[in-house]
Parts: C-alpha cells; structure tokens; sequence
C-alpha cells in the first residue's frame, strides 16, 4: 500500500535500529543496497535514499511516505506534510540544530552583531554552507549580502582561510569548538520526522495506515531508556513504597489473593534502577522484577 523511502548516510543506522526494534525491520541484500522490503502489509515498496533528496521526492509523489530532517524540507522548501517527530537523531534522541559558527577569536557574538561588523567593512561576507538556500534567506532578512558557497563536507575547517562564517549541522557542537569556532545563531531546531506525500495523505485508507506506522515508531522511542517495574509490598509498607516508587502517571496497585499484600508496577526510567531496586528492598518490597519495554503507546 505504502512506498516508503528511509534516509542513508548519517541517519542510516539509527533509523535501521528503530525500525527493528519498533518489528518493522528492514530487510536488504547488503548494508549498501537501495532497494529493500519489509514484511508488513501496509508496506509495499522500500528505497533508501540521500535524505536531502527525500523531501522533494515525497513532494512529487514518488514516494507516499519518507523518514527525513526538518533542515531538508526546510532547505528544499518541499511541500510535504508532517505525520509528527521521531525523537531520535544520528547519534542521540537530541534534536540537531544548524547554527551559524564564527571563529572563537571573533568579537561578533550575535547575527544583529555580524550585520552590524559587516555593514562597516569593504567586500561581501564569506560563507560556506550545506544548507545555501536556509543561509541565504536567514543573512538576507538581517539586510546581509553574503557569498555562499555550497560545502560538501568539512564545514567547520573553512574558517577563516576560505570563509568568515560557517552554517553546519551539529547535535553537540563539539566538532564545532574543536575546530577553533563558536556558535553565534541557531537558524534551525531539526527534528526527525516522518513525512507524506499530500494527495496520499488524503487517502483514508493510506492515512490510517500511515497513523499505524507513526504509531508503532513514536511507542517504541518511547520505550527507549524505560523500563517496567513489578513488586510485592505488605499492607503495613504500602505506603513507604509508594513514596519511592516513581511512575508515568500512577503506580498499578492489586491486592494480592488473601489480602494483606498488594502487587505494584510502574514504568520508570532504566538510569534510574539501580538506585530504585535497593531502594524498594529498604523500604519493604519483595520479588521485584526489572522487565524491559519494547513499546509504549499513549
């Protein structure tokens, strides 16, 4: 029913990850091929392509559904409509942002600043960008004529022998800083997100399914670093263990067969469990068990 293209390059192996784990996964002859299947009716065709590119094939109808970045519907000025964030990116469940970098020597500290700076001296401003259109309309709303030259990687080293200004992608900033630069401007908070072709969109029959897909991802992101806590508990420390007991809402609570004793569980997150298990036991708990998540859906 559903054409569907998945980003390679940097968010290749993450996006795999997901929808392994999420029990779509994606079956292809060899980690470089383009042409994939997965073994889901709502799911009739699989491509992977450069993510830059996605936005514009969903857009033409290529494709009814795509996994791709804000900045590349942003920078494409792709018509698409957004089915919602995945909270995951190359390396971190972080948003990534596309910042406008200096060298750390610099005295600009801002985009009014560099407006300013370069409003007072001779020649355009050098800048070196993978993301020349976003740049351009950004520099060109604070009145700043630039020449922007495309970057096909290696951004951050360009400064200042080959450009004044950079305009990268960055989920930390570290790559940035050990390249000797700052970042003076956020131009653009880029989430993941699942997109669709809009005529497909409308299809009741394509949205459901889609809505289905969408599901299925968000559930298991959000599983992600959760895990589900079951415990025994005495009346008489019911209490107490209820005030250590973190939740997503409320605590389950039963009362076990014969009374006198309740059974607990919670979703909590897993950085957490180490401190919580020992603690419980302190606090009257017994037969805990840690069992992982796979998914979880509002």
């Amino acid at each position: 029913m559903l054409r569907l293209v998945l980003p390679k390059g940097s968010l290749e192996r993450a996006t795999m990850q997901l929808f392994e784990d999420a029990d779509l996964a994606v079956n292809r002859a060899s980690d470089v091929a383009y042409r994939a299947s997965i073994a889901d009716p709502r799911i009739s065709e699989v491509r992977i392509l450069r993510p830059q590119e996605i936005p514009v094939y969903v857009a033409d109808g290529l494709f009814d559904l795509g996994i791709t970045g804000r900045d590349c519907i942003e920078e494409r000025g792709s018509d698409v409509v957004s089915l919602g964030a995945l909270a995951y990116s190359k390396a971190t469940a972080n948003p990534a942002r596309v910042v406008l970098a200096v060298g750390a020597d610099s005295p600009v500290g801002s985009l009014a600043e560099l407006a300013a700076a370069v409003a007072g001296r001779p020649g355009r401003l050098r800048v070196s960008s993978e993301y020349p259109e976003l740049t351009r309309r950004t520099l060109a709303a604070h009145g700043i004529e630039a020449d922007i030259a495309m970057s096909y990687g290696a951004t951050e080293a360009k400064v200042p022998d080959i450009a004044d200004a950079v305009v990268d992608m960055t989920e930390t900033g570290s790559a940035l800083r050990a390249a000797g630069l700052k970042v003076i401007e956020t131009l653009l908070v880029s989430h993941t997100e699942l997109i669709a072709n809009p005529t497909a969109a409308a299809d009741p029959d394509k949205r459901h399914a889609m809505e289905q897909i969408l599901t299925l991802l968000q559930g298991t992101l959000e599983a992600r670093g959760k895990v589900l806590v079951k415990l025994n508990v005495s009346a008489e420390n019911l209490d107490a263990v209820l005030k250590v007991l973190p939740s997503m809402r409320a605590p389950t609570v039963s009362e076990l067969s014969g009374g006198g004793a309740f059974a607990l569980e919670a979703v909590v997150a897993k950085s957490d469990i180490n401190i919580l298990i020992p603690a419980l036991r302190d606090h009257g708990a017994s037969d805990i068990l840690e069992i992982p998540l796979s998914k979880i859906v509002h």
